[in-house]
């Protein structure tokens, strides 16, 4: 046998060995595999099921869930089952929606893709389910899945911290389809929820079914070796304290007025609560939206959506009168000890400008010009200081710019200087009356209430600028160690003697002065009253503070819009937070009257509810002058006083 014989003899030999093992395949096939294949054999299509993931959950800094997962129960369609509009009239009547809306529903997923399911009806009731199941047989290509919905265990709102999750709209499909996401998918649209989407979402996993023509599923798709499981999203920790998140919300509310607290770690710029008034109720937004309580909240001329907290901007009034009693110090353009006669008007040039109404205060050093909040001295020390130097140490301490806090939408304002005043108003055409304005925080000058509560937490722990952020950090799914995020820090070139000096005239002014409203038994609390000029109503009311002295562990801005005078709005609420989380949530009536220490004097109030010793005036009474009412006055006003 030659050579050519072998090979066709070899080649033969495997063709018929082929066709062996295929004949052997049919036989098996056949005789043995018939019943479960004559079962597949009805399957006509394969459908694959998205497992969506649970989102990480939110945990404060006592380990307590402050957002949480429960379960959801929607109802899907396959667009490509759904040509037939007597099918969709039967749909539409057993998930209760208008015929309408289903057809938009299925005809957005259609042009998506026509063979993944859409959603047609989310968070149904357990009885809506049950008509539905029995009548699946009916209705091929329709399904019932479980997914999650945010659950909030605490009786808190937190609506602008935690945020909520939103449909994604299709410019947004558009840029995030290549990181999984679908039509049908929602992601964080506010807060917490947006800003750590990546983290809390988790991943997928997908099913792959076998459905037959009426649309009943028949098996698992090569035995289920092809599906993948999900993986939950990661749980984030936060610095948040839940308990003085709900108090802040709660006195915030009693005021029946629009405001913020911002409460800070001076240690390590963790925020400690972050309230804005009004807000709104998350569980609107959660699992299905009632479009009427959405408007409602949208079309609310009070703006519930809108964070006050880091998107707002107000004259921070007096406090800002600390930048500048720091700044002169440094500088040496006073001395602790050095004195000013203050008589009530300060002139400059034809401009008057008062001082309390034009009540003098005599002889002021720096502490008692913190203290008694005297403007006087402050219209004085801005031009000895220096407007460049002003903008020098309002920008060192961060005014100006964005904190960087790990929320999304922070809004900021530009700090006056000579460049801003000249691109504004055209070089040489402002006068040293807006610096007076500015000495005394009011003019040009807008901040919002997290930069002075940064501010505040800065002189507190004695010149460290830390990043404000919520989160700590974040344990990924199957891990119990957590992975801390880091954050930006800086030390502020600025004496330790200089923050002594401010440190202990801001306990002056809760002992003695303006601020004695926030006191707090047993703590020394340190403070500084604010009023910020509203052209637009009543004025606003600010204080800040920090706490205990010597160690301080929380430091806080608080604000409440047209609420008046700083030191009786807003300080009995930054003391009643100041006690709370320093002693404990314990609680102690007492019936008393207390002697205010306003811009006009001292003035007698009647007590009308106390907390651990800590009395409060009458919120309706806000009658008091502000503190920086730097409003120029005529030559026959000035004569008058």
């Amino acid at each position: 046998m030659d050579k050519t014989q072998k090979k066709a003899l070899n080649a033969s030999l495997i063709v018929i060995a082929i066709f062996a093992v295929l004949i052997l395949r049919l036989i098996y096939l056949q005789v043995f595999e018939y019943r479960r294949l004559g079962s597949i054999s009805d399957a006509n299509s394969l459908r694959r099921v998205w497992l969506q993931p649970p989102r990480g959950r939110m945990i404060d800094r006592n380990g307590i869930v402050v957002v949480d997962n429960q379960p959801l129960y929607t109802i899907k369609a396959m667009p490509a089952e759904f040509s037939d509009s007597l099918k969709k009239d039967v749909l539409a009547d057993l998930i209760d929606i208008t015929y309408e809306d289903l057809d938009q529903k299925i005809d957005k997923g259609f042009k998506y893709n026509r063979f993944a399911p859409t959603s047609v009806r989310r968070d149904i009731e357990p009885h809506e389910m049950m008509r539905i199941s029995e009548n699946l047989w009916m209705l091929p290509g329709v399904m019932i899945e479980m997914e999650n919905k945010r659950k909030y265990p605490l009786d808190l709102e937190g609506s602008h911290v935690f945020g909520y999750l939103n449909y994604l709209s299709k410019g947004d499909l558009e840029k995030m389809a290549d990181k999984g996401y679908t039509p049908d998918d929602k992601t964080g649209s506010k807060g917490l929820e947006k800003q750590y989407e990546e983290t809390l979402r988790g991943q997928k996993g997908v099913r792959f079914e076998l459905v037959n023509s009426i649309g009943k599923t028949v098996g698992k798709f090569d035995e289920g070796q092809k599906d993948l499981p999900f993986v939950k999203g990661d749980d984030i920790y936060l610095t948040l304290d839940s308990g003085l998140q709900k108090l802040a919300e709660g006195l915030l509310i009693e005021t029946e007025k629009s405001g913020a607290v911002v409460a800070i770690d001076p240690q390590d710029g963790g925020i400690l609560a972050m309230a804005s008034v009004p807000d709104y109720d998350l569980e609107i937004l959660n699992g299905k939206t009632d479009a009427e309580q959405w408007k409602q909240i949208v079309r609310n001329p009070k703006k519930p959506l809108f964070n006050r907290a880091i998107q707002a901007a107000y004259p921070p009034g007096s406090v800002y009168k600390l930048v500048l009693a720091i700044a002169g110090l440094e500088e040496k353009a006073i001395s602790p000890k050095k004195k000013i006669y203050c008589s009530g008007v300060f002139r400059l040039g034809r401009g008057r400008y008062r001082c309390h109404g034009g009540a003098g205060l005599g002889m002021v050093d720096l502490e008692k010009s913190i203290v008694k909040s005297c403007n006087t001295y402050y219209y004085k020390l801005i031009f000895d200081v220096g407007f460049e130097q002003w903008t020098r140490y309002g920008r060192m301490f961060g005014f100006g710019e964005p904190t960087g806090i790990d929320l999304p939408g922070e809004r900021s304002w530009p700090l006056p200087s000579v460049e801003y005043y000249n691109e504004r108003y055209g070089k040489g055409k402002w006068s040293k009356g807006n610096l007076v304005s500015l000495s005394i925080g009011q003019g040009e000058l807008n901040t919002t209430p997290i930069q002075l509560a940064s501010f505040t937490a800065t002189i507190a722990n004695k010149g460290t600028l830390y990043q404000p952020h919520i989160v700590k950090g974040y344990k990924p799914a199957g891990s119990d160690s957590l992975e801390t995020v880091a954050y930006a820090q800086k030390k502020l070139p600025i004496s330790e003697n200089t923050f002594d000096l401010v440190r202990n005239a801001m306990y002056g002014a809760v002992e003695q002065g303006t601020g004695k409203l926030s006191a707090v038994q047993g703590v020394k609390v340190a403070g500084k009253t604010g009023t910020a000029q509203n052209p637009h109503g009543d004025n606003h009311a600010w204080f800040v503070a920090f706490a205990p002295l010597e160690n301080p562990t929380i430091a806080l801005a608080v604000l409440v819009e047209n609420a008046g005078y700083g030191g009786s709005v807003s300080a009995p609420i930054a003391g009643k937070l100041i006690d709370y989380y320093i002693n404990g949530p314990d609680t102690t009536a007492v019936d008393s009257t207390i002697t205010i220490e306003t811009d006009g004097g001292s003035t007698p109030v009647d007590t009308v509810s106390a907390y651990r010793g800590i009395t409060f005036s009458p919120l309706a009474d806000t009658t008091s002058t502000p503190e920086n009412s730097g409003n120029a006055i005529t030559d026959t006003e000035a004569d008058d006083l």
